[in-house]
């Protein structure tokens, strides 16, 4: 590296934003040297991290004037394609919010300029540097096949939350801006090729754009008979009731996880909440000559349970690795890539009504 900090520039300073700058800052291997937003979130996040970055309202030239090591974008996803390869082509390393991008083409262009400079590329899937969520992976891939993999996260939005949620709608739908986490968690336990997607979802507001949906479902069927589907909805209106749903099913027996406190009522919107996990239940199918189940219910505790800050730092910490030990990204990316081009077509059997074979 030639020197002992890797210079960062983080460009998006609302909530994810805010988190990795969190992380960077309370890292000795790492130097934020700007901060970008359009508004005023930036002046905000230095009050909050108490220090002085230097503040800049657009990327490109923050880009030129701040000149980093490395740029962690956690814009909206229209931008991330071009942010991305921008920085890439200034021989940064990028770490970027998922979704890759907002096309499959776009996620594959980012890619591509990754591989062709030479540059490391992180995506921030949050839920591969969970412990919890590790073991429920490890757990379901021992549950014999096929499996079948029921999840959801609703989140009842109102206020900043809703309005945030009302931007992101403007360009993606919940299926694609959250589903890519557990597309990837269901691709992971299968380790399967998906065959063929469907996908249904509502507009349950004027105030979503036309043409887009607040609420949504998809079903994934894979090679080796593995079904799932996951279900998303965003909004005032959307119900507190089974909104958090982790749970796998094999010829075994069964996985979930049971998040006690982060499934109670009025916590859909609390994003802690989202990763939460606090137990896992593992269940065992094996049965004696009088059908009676023979093994009781395990329950797993977590000891090693981060919250969604101590995630972002991990997260950072896994960039910083790759950063400076040269790591093999090739998988990582294609999981990145593969994940959205299944969350895409699902989007695309919402609109158009048909099943979608990949």
């Amino acid at each position: 590296m030639g020197k002992n900090k890797i210079s960062v520039l983080v460009v998006g300073c609302g909530h994810m934003g805010s988190s990795h700058a969190a992380a960077y800052h309370q890292m000795s291997e790492f130097e934020i040297v700007g901060l970008v937003s359009r508004g005023n979130s930036n002046a905000a996040l230095n009050q909050q991290l108490n220090a002085d970055y230097p503040l800049y309202s657009g990327f490109y030239e923050a880009l030129e004037l701040a000149a980093p090591d490395a740029v962690c974008i956690a814009t909206y996803q229209d931008t991330h394609e071009a942010y991305a390869i921008k920085a890439i082509e200034a021989g940064c390393d990028v770490f970027i919010e998922k979704p890759l991008a907002d096309s499959v083409a776009g996620a594959e262009r980012v890619v591509q300029a990754a591989k062709k400079h030479n540059r490391k590329l992180v995506i921030g899937y949050i839920l591969r540097h969970h412990p919890s969520w590790k073991k429920f992976i490890e757990l379901a891939a021992g549950l014999g096949k096929p499996l079948v993999m029921r999840m959801n996260l609703n989140q009842q939005s109102s206020g900043h939350e809703w309005q945030v949620h009302k931007k992101f709608l403007s360009n993606m739908s919940p299926i694609v801006d959250c589903g890519v986490h557990y597309i990837d968690v269901m691709c992971q336990m299968t380790r399967s090729k998906p065959l063929q997607v469907t996908a249904i979802g509502a507009r349950l507001t004027p105030e979503v754009p036309e043409g887009n949906y607040n609420y949504g479902q998809l079903q994934i069927r894979f090679e080796d008979g593995s079904v799932g589907w996951y279900e998303a909805g965003w909004g005032p209106m959307i119900s507190e009731t089974a909104f958090f749903v982790k749970d796998v099913i094999g010829p075994k027996g069964s996985v979930s996880i049971v998040a006690k406190n982060a499934g109670a009522a009025g916590s859909s919107s609390n994003i802690d909440a989202h990763t939460k996990t606090e137990s896992v239940l593992l269940h065992h199918a094996d049965v004696d000559a009088n059908d009676v189940f023979t093994k009781k219910d395990e329950w797993i505790s977590m000891n090693d349970e981060p919250g969604h800050q101590e995630l972002c730092n991990r997260q950072q910490r896994y960039f910083y690795n790759a950063i400076v030990n040269n790591a093999d990204l090739t998988d990582h990316m294609n999981d990145a890539v593969n994940s959205l081009r299944i969350a895409f077509a699902c989007d695309e059997a919402v609109r158009t009504g048909q099943v979608v074979t990949l």
